[in-house]
């Protein structure tokens, strides 16, 4: 495709965008229905890079997927008018995890002692309106659901929604919304409805799994929950809110099945759910959020994908027609969305299996699968590796795809720690030929170390390793989650997230689990930077801008980057100072202390300071020394001098037991609501919640560097 046609379809993408956008708030038949933005586990594992033809781009904007991901990606948001009033107190967005690296919950609440929404798990968010925040106030304000993981009884919440989610929404931040006791363990992720009116979810009880669908109403508080007792399915559409119905996931010969492994994945355009369970079976129901819920059981389905071992979460891809699920046994598996026919991959795990959901681009046809130990010798010592698998959407019986390695994994019993997914970059989503980066946290038999995995026209490079998130050898990690802002303050930032479970190495963290973020915009050609930007470069390290100026041009590429602390990478009028590989902290500076050239602090205005010149630091009754604020500002500091390389580019935030996936919230513009640009997320274990109590968290922190 020529130039001009490229740009052709890009605009005509973006036409669309905002055509389509407002479909998905006005509805499209006679009465108008509003349709907002669901945000859950299942759109972090189905995305779509930019479609290169016209041809391409008709079909995957079919989906309304691909708009509600640009949506999040492009929108700004704006305060609702019924949230607008005097009273509301003019405040700044807090930055959130973190002033100076540490960090804070802008909320914390208590779900219930041992409450967990689990590790590979998510909570749903839902945005009414593209465009508003929207504070309690509202009809239908916006709101976020976290399942507990406990088995819900007369006092304990199996499911819970929070709304008023905003500091700067009136009356008490947050509040319970509703919350359920649906008679069952909700062990995997929920999701919402279109209209945001419905959620659906997995269950056990007994060893039963069943698929649980639930109109709310508000009512309710975790440790007096309102008790839902099912209706049948022909009644569900008219029946009442709070109401719901249940349908027993089942084989093909009416046995009854359990699923604690596979959360639901909603295809919206046909009302079908897709899930699977502990035996290998997948199973469809239809008719979900506008039918009579009905679980298929002939034409090929449930659909039998192996002889017993568990499925983890399923992905359908509207374009391929295709459902992409792995199993506990580490194999790949390709289901017919029509037909139930499956292929099987060669087994790509032989660890913990593949416990993470498969990431699909529907726009490339690509899958990424993501393997705890790839059973070679290719890693330190001769080791298996953790590694990121590739393959096709039409990938055929016995394929083992490519792979890159993210680590090392182990040769002998106990078990890798599990590989969760990792995330996408937005310089891969606005690609057209599946280019960018993918960020996952891998090393699976030793200290969680986050890893960029470049990729270039969907072939994987190799992967770059970056900070080492924690200090235990033997400690789980989450699943990493990038999110884009496009309306920061000097253009667009990026940060990705990732939890550890233990020791992590987070400034606001001691010993204990840790939610950490780091700065991750990627350099621009022929860009306009000011004094003090940042980004990251291609060996993981942090340039900041000394110099002001306009970068290189695309043709030309990227810098040849320093990679020594402190020196300086000239990008045609820019000068870029090196502030040296992403760490998960910097040390404090400490009184009367020798310090050796190169050695790194961060100071009391969350800078990062470089020693310059070796010697001994100030006494205690001298105290800090007076810090320059400017990059490349020299101070002096008894004998030592200091150069300031610019400010911290990571955060962190203290999460008892590790969190679960973090969930990402809105993208606003400068004078909005306060606080609405947030991610959420569970602690794994009990903390002191907020004013409410010890027990498991569901957690709101604010994106930093958003406001």
């Amino acid at each position: 495709m020529n130039g001009t046609a490229a740009r052709l379809v890009r605009f005509s993408a973006g036409l669309l965008g905002v055509v389509t956008v407002g479909w998905i708030l006005t509805g499209h038949a006679a009465k108008p229905v509003l349709q907002g933005i669901p945000t859950d586990w299942s759109h972090r594992h189905l995305i779509f890079s930019q479609p290169s033809t016209p041809e391409l781009a008709a079909r995957v904007e079919a989906d309304p997927r691909y708009w509600q991901q640009w949506a999040r990606r492009n929108m700004v948001r704006v305060l609702s008018t019924e949230d607008e009033s005097g009273a509301l107190p003019a405040i700044p967005e807090r930055s959130a995890i973190a002033q100076a690296g540490k960090g804070h919950g802008d909320w914390a609440e208590s779900m219930g002692s041992g409450a967990s929404s689990g590790a590979d798990n998510y909570p749903a968010k839902y945005s009414p309106q593209p465009g508003v925040a929207t504070c309690g106030t509202a009809t239908l304000p916006d709101y976020i659901v976290f399942n507990t993981g406990l088995l819900g009884s007369s006092t304990q919440a199996s499911i819970v929604g929070y709304d008023n989610l905003y500091s700067g929404c009136s009356g008490i931040v947050p509040t319970v919304f509703w919350a359920f006791n649906t008679g069952g363990q909700v062990l995997t992720s929920p999701v919402i409805s279109g209209d945001g009116m419905q959620v659906a979810f997995v269950q056990t009880n007994g060893g039963f799994g069943t698929l649980v669908l639930l109109k709310w109403a508000a009512g309710g508080t975790i440790g007096a929950p309102v008790t839902l007792t099912a209706v049948s399915h022909s009644a569900y559409r008219t029946c009442t809110a709070p109401c719901m119905t249940q349908i027993f996931l089942q084989t093909g010969l009416g046995t009854q099945v359990d699923d604690t492994t596979s959360s639901v994945f909603p295809d919206f355009t046909h009302d079908t759910i897709w899930v699977g369970g502990a035996l290998g079976y997948l199973h469809k129901i239809t008719g979900v959020f506008r039918g009579t819920p009905t679980e298929v059981l002939s034409g090929g389905f449930p659909a039998l994908v192996n002889t017993g071992n568990a499925l983890s979460s399923p992905v359908y891809d509207y374009v391929s027609g295709n459902v992409f699920v792995g199993d506990y046994g580490g194999f790949l598996y390709r289901v017919v969305g029509s037909t139930g026919a499956v292929t099987k991959s060669a087994q790509i795990d032989h660890g913990t299996g593949l416990v993470a959901g498969p990431i699909v681009d529907s726009t490339a046809g690509k899958v990424y699968a993501f393997s705890s130990d790839d059973n070679s010798t290719n890693c330190v010592g001769g080791t298996p590796c953790a590694a990121v698998y590739i393959f096709t959407t039409t990938f055929t019986s016995g394929t083992a795809g490519s792979e890159t390695a993210v680590g090392s994994s182990q040769v002998a019993p106990p078990n890798p720690n599990p590989l969760y997914e990792g995330d996408f970059d937005s310089t891969y989503e606005a690609s057209v030929n599946a280019t960018g980066n993918l960020y996952v946290c891998g090393n699976t038999s030793g200290p969680p170390v986050l890893y960029q995995v470049p990729i270039t026209g969907g072939v994987l490079g190799t992967a770059v390793p970056g900070p080492v998130l924690s200090n235990a050898t033997t400690t789980g990690c989450s699943p990493v989650t990038d999110i884009s802002n496009p309306n920061a303050t000097g253009g667009t930032n990026e940060w990705i997230y990732a939890g550890v479970q233990t020791s992590g190495r987070g400034n606001s963290c001691g010993t204990g689990g840790c939610v950490m973020n780091f700065s991750v915009k990627q350099w621009q050609p022929s860009t306009a930077y000011a004094i003090g930007q940042e980004v990251l470069d291609t060996n993981f390290q942090i340039q900041v801008v000394r110099t002001a100026g306009t970068s290189r041009t695309a043709a030309q590429g990227h810098p040849a980057w320093s990679t020594t602390i402190d020196a300086s990478t000239t990008d045609a009028t820019v000068r870029w100072t090196d502030q040296g590989p992403h760490l998960a902290s910097h040390p404090a500076w400490q009184a009367s202390h020798a310090y050796t050239v190169n050695t790194e602090i961060m100071d009391i205005n969350g800078n990062v300071e470089v020693v310059t010149t070796a010697g001994t630091s100030r006494t205690a009754a001298q105290g800090h020394p007076n810090w320059s604020t400017a990059v490349n500002g020299a101070t002096t500091d008894a004998t030592v001098r200091w150069r300031n390389v610019g400010a911290l580019a990571t955060a962190s935030i203290a999460a008892a037991g590790g969190s679960s996936g973090i969930s990402i919230d809105n993208t606003v513009g400068s004078g909005t609501l306060a606080g609405a640009s947030q991610v959420y997320f569970s602690t794994q274990s009990n903390q002191t919640c907020g004013t409410t109590g010890t027990g498991g968290c569901a957690v709101q922190a604010s994106q930093s560097a958003l406001q």
